[in-house]
């Protein structure tokens, strides 16, 4: 699941190169431009680089357990596969796992692992830990409990995807101010894309 996490890395290079090209733009037409759809596309890339490693790092881990390099989960169990593959298996067609490879991706292709309780979910076809109080166990943050500490990670997590929706399904309109879109700053897209990164990074270190 190594390749995963590199590319996850890289994506979010990515990300913080487009923050850059707006700093270096802002700061050269000195505000007599507006680029703040670049901080948008650069929130977006974010979320992305989340939803495409969740996915990744869960195909590869069936893929691991299917060859026997990890123990099975429950939900890794009960993952429902077509009819189609069936007949192959049950005929000696299927000695490799390609056809598992296809479909994960098929059946994941329509889904999105975003939020922070669709991220558990995907999670639980390759381990059995309970993600978030994993994760909080590895994140600094000054709550009283676990359990507070689990809160304040989705909620941060369910936060940012909110935002990341209204820009690519609103166009960020606020509507209180109809025609007008919400502010967004270089600090916050920063914070945004730091929180991410952190999360994944413990994400693949306790799996």
């Amino acid at each position: 699941m190594k390749s995963a996490i590199e590319q996850f890395r890289t994506n979010i290079s990515r990300v913080r190169d487009l923050v850059a090209i707006y700093s270096i733009l802002e700061n050269q037409t000195a505000g007599r431009l507006v680029f703040s759809d670049i901080l948008r596309a650069a929130f977006l890339l974010n979320v992305s680089a989340l939803d495409y490693y969740i996915h990744e790092v869960v195909r590869m881990g069936m893929l691991e357990i299917y060859c026997l390099q990890r123990p099975p989960t429950k939900a890794f169990s009960s993952f429902k596969i077509s009819l189609s593959s069936t007949h192959n298996i049950l005929n000696g067609l299927n000695i490799d796992s390609s056809w598992l490879d296809n479909e994960i991706r098929v059946q994941h292709s329509y889904k999105s692992f975003q939020q922070s309780e669709k991220i558990s979910d995907a999670i639980k076809l390759i381990s059995d830990k309970k993600l978030w109080e994993e994760v909080s166990k590895e994140m600094e943050i000054n709550a009283k409990s676990i359990k507070q500490n689990v809160k304040i990670i989705k909620d941060r997590i369910d936060s940012i995807v909110e935002r990341r929706n209204k820009i690519a399904h609103e166009a960020d309109i606020d509507p209180s101010f109809p025609g007008k879109r919400k502010d967004i700053s270089e600090v916050f897209v920063i914070e945004a894309v730091d929180f991410i990164e952190q999360v994944v990074e413990i994400i693949h270190k306790v799996l």
